[in-house]
């Protein structure tokens, strides 16, 4: 992993823009074929497909950015959280509808091909109830939930149709309430917000976990990794479990770890999943890195998981650099009321989000509700009511012709269309830009990849070289352009 003074000079290229092209010089002409260009703006392109040459590589081009050799973290995806509520308007479309939309979102020939998801393990506060896989106390009550059979399973089993490579993160909202005590261990707990997670029932909910693995994973649904709990520091939610690290530590080396062991389950462990600036409690500041110095617990755990409701992607600085061998994801941030803007949205959660984190090292994005419809339904009470999702479907006729498309659908199309999962980010050298950043990225395929914003209100001009090829790209004022070409 390099410092992150490092990764600056390769994502945040800083000089000054460029005026738009005069157009006085002509483009060689291309005997290396075309590269595909994905293009939104802040003013009327949406996800704009076009071709432009693959040119021979021109070593004295001042516009180059070329590669040093060097390579930094493979790529598993990016994509939004399949929710209840997004199941339940998803099934309330013709399926003929749904078949189109889903292809767009995850088809690799006829969509943005997202391959990652991320999916509740029992409730949230976007579900049509509170429930988990075993709400009567005792193990052997564990089954399948009735309303996952109902909206889950269909919506998912459609999905893997169409794309069996993608993976599932998954957490829970809450443990089952019988697992529960109070914050100063008090019994009985039987509250679905809030709460801990009782010390006695710790191999019971390890299980919870390995049970739920296996019968998802019977299913034919690859499960990537879990979280432990969704925003541990979050006693509010409707659905919500306090989990200090403390406790996440225990948890994790005396029984989920072990348990996934001895189960043989190969889903990763994420730690946290919550925000850049630990809910601002003191004594939760750099939350996995307590559990990275704990060895015991440490030896089970990939990596961790992060929200951006407080706080800046500069949080994971630290941890980059303090435990540079584990993994990074980004798991959830939401649009609504309170933040959405398109135009600013489109710019800097594409800049912060998505590259601020693969900048890092992440290796993949995920965001809260693929669909809900225009009354930002359905969610639980005192759940998010004011939350968007990444689209919005009429509920005056749930009709594919009645989406509407909003910024995180397409940040995660710029993204899923051009980086297959396993594309290896690649260092870069060259040409820099006040306002302008570039990542270049090498497919499985052996296909090249960029993402890049332009934050100028003019046209940038740069061109990507890969080998003995040389792309030029030209990248409007305010967008995000996603390329990739052949070498």
């Amino acid at each position: 992993m390099i410092p992150f003074t490092t990764a600056l000079l390769v994502l945040a290229l800083s000089c000054q823009a460029l005026p738009p092209d005069s157009g006085s010089q002509t483009e060689p002409e291309s005997d290396k074929g075309q590269a595909s260009v994905y293009t939104t703006n802040t003013a009327t392109l949406r996800f704009q497909e076009s071709q432009t040459p693959v040119n021979k590589a021109d070593a004295g081009d001042a516009f180059n950015v070329t590669l040093t050799g060097k390579t930094f973290q493979t790529v598993e995806g990016f994509g939004l959280a399949i929710t209840q509520a997004s199941c339940y308007n998803l099934l309330q479309m013709p399926k003929e509808d749904r078949q189109k939309f889903l292809e767009e979102v995850f088809s690799r020939t006829k969509g943005a091909g997202s391959s990652l998801v991320r999916v509740c393990i029992g409730g949230s506060d976007f579900s049509l109830d509170e429930f988990t896989w075993c709400d009567q106390p005792g193990m052997e009550h564990f089954a399948v939930h009735p309303l996952d059979k109902q909206y889950l399973f269909p919506i998912l089993d459609q999905i893997y149709a169409i794309n069996p490579a993608v993976k599932i993160i998954a957490s829970p909202w809450s443990c089952p309430r019988w697992m529960k005590m109070g914050e100063n261990g008090s019994l009985p707990y039987d509250k679905w917000t809030g709460g801990r997670l009782n010390p006695l029932r710790y191999q019971d909910y390890a299980q919870y976990f390995v049970k739920w693995i296996q019968e998802m994973e019977g299913r034919g649904y690859r499960i990537h990794a879990v979280t432990l709990q969704n925003e541990p520091l979050n006693k509010g939610n409707s659905m919500s479990l306090y989990m200090p690290w403390e406790d996440q530590l225990d948890f994790i080396k005396t029984a989920v770890g072990p348990a996934f062991r001895e189960a043989g389950i190969q889903a990763q462990i994420l730690l946290f999943d919550h925000n850049y600036n630990y809910d601002n409690m003191a004594s939760q500041y750099d939350y996995p890195l307590h559990i990275y110095d704990d060895a015991d617990a440490s030896q089970y755990v990939a990596g961790s998981a992060w929200h951006n409701y407080g706080g800046n992607v500069s949080t994971l600085d630290r941890i980059v650099e303090k435990a540079p061998d584990k993994e990074i994801y980004f798991t959830e941030a939401s649009i609504g009321t309170w933040n959405y803007d398109y135009e600013k949205c489109i710019i800097n959660d594409f800049r912060d989000i998505f590259l601020g984190t693969l900048a890092r090292g992440g290796k993949g994005v995920t965001l809260w509700n693929l669909m809900l419809d225009d009354k930002r339904s359905p969610y639980r009470p005192g759940g998010c009511s004011t939350c968007y999702g990444a689209v919005t479907i009429s509920s005056s006729s749930y009709s594919y012709n009645s989406i509407s498309r909003n910024t995180h659908f397409y940040q995660v199309a710029h993204c899923s269309k051009v980086l297959q999962p396993g594309a290896v980010r690649l260092e870069t050298k060259g040409y820099q830009a006040r306002g302008l950043t570039c990542q270049v990225y090498r497919n499985p395929d052996g296909s090249y990849a960029a993402l890049l914003l332009n934050e100028n209100k003019v046209e940038a001009k740069l061109n990507l070289v890969s080998g003995r090829s040389s792309v030029t790209c030209k990248v409007p004022p305010m967008a995000i352009q996603s390329v990739v070409w052949n070498d």
